[in-house]
């Protein structure tokens, strides 16, 4: 075991989804070497793609430097193998919010990564403790929940499990400082803080529009207007997938028992005709077009 102290150099990232090139964009930023592993050949080309024009864009807008992200850039090396992981100091998972996906990802960690290396998670909703019982590291696991833009928004949820030490959490505090995250932490209860508050307003938006109180449209443009919300909430819920939010309300129906976190039958709905919002093109808006048209 490494002693207190361990201090990150690689940071590993599995998922290069939404999540995963947003934080290996941050991390390399911060001057991290990082490592991002996908199952998904095309899914890595995408996401470096995503992260060059979300610099791009950092750039055009004075935030950083053409020299900062040349340099950002070639710290990232991506692969398919999850043996690429296996110098990596801090290991973060942000695969799809499903737990045994997760579980058969860190049995996989394990194997490659050494005794010293610090694993976490990027899960906005599922039990830490449960998903660091599957390594042979409870102890060096923990709970990082990143908000959707990663480069944009300044929070990061540090969750301990029952088992995570003290240096883990320190390390977790630290790195998430290095690349400009501002931390609060969060008990290892279902979906912890924001989405414990996020996620029951937006299912009941989603009543609202099921039970015909308001259209789409009246519903955002109330939400926007009347209680001074940047964004409306089914327009977030697009944003965030619908997917992740019906994720998110079984595990807080499942977790806390309690009826008030019954998903609105209309979200199953669209979930189930893969209407998961801005990815699939589809949701409680049409992407299809120039400008988002409400569905309904």
């Amino acid at each position: 075991m490494a002693q207190a102290g361990t201090e990150i150099r690689t940071v590993g990232i599995i998922g290069a989804g939404q999540m995963g090139n947003g934080i290996a964009h941050v991390s390399a930023l911060a001057g991290y070497d990082v490592v991002l592993t996908d199952v998904s050949a095309a899914a890595l080309e995408k996401g470096a793609a995503t992260m060059e024009a979300n610099m791009r864009r950092q750039v055009a807008r004075e935030i950083i430097t053409v020299e900062a992200m040349t340099a950002a850039l070639k710290r990232v090396r991506a692969s398919t193998d999850m043996k690429s992981q296996a110098g990596s100091d801090l290991v973060i998972e942000a695969a799809t919010e499903k737990r045994e996906i997760k579980e058969q990802i860190f049995r996989s960690i394990c194997e490659v990564v050494p005794a010293h290396t610090f694993l976490a998670t990027n899960t906005s909703s599922i039990s830490i403790t449960r998903l660091a019982s599957v390594t042979d590291r409870p102890e060096r696991f923990i709970g990082l929940h990143f908000m959707n833009p990663v480069p944009l928004m300044k929070l990061v949820e540090v969750i301990r499990g029952l088992n995570t030490d003290q240096e883990t959490f320190e390390t977790a505090i630290t790195f998430a400082k290095r690349i400009g995250k501002t931390t609060t932490n969060a008990e290892d209860y279902p979906a912890f803080i924001v989405n414990r508050i996020l996620m029951p307003m937006i299912n009941e938006a989603v009543y609202t529009l099921y039970e015909g109180v308001g259209n789409v449209e009246s519903i955002d443009t109330a939400m926007r207007l009347g209680a001074n919300h940047p964004m409306g909430p089914l327009q977030l819920a697009d944003f965030i997938g619908l997917d992740t939010c019906l994720s998110i309300m079984q595990v807080l129906h499942d977790g806390l028992a309690d009826t008030k976190y019954r998903p609105c039958p209309l979200l199953v709905k669209f979930v189930e005709a893969g209407w998961l919002g801005k990815k699939s093109g589809r949701g409680f808006y049409d992407y299809s077009g120039d400008h988002p048209v409400p569905t309904r």
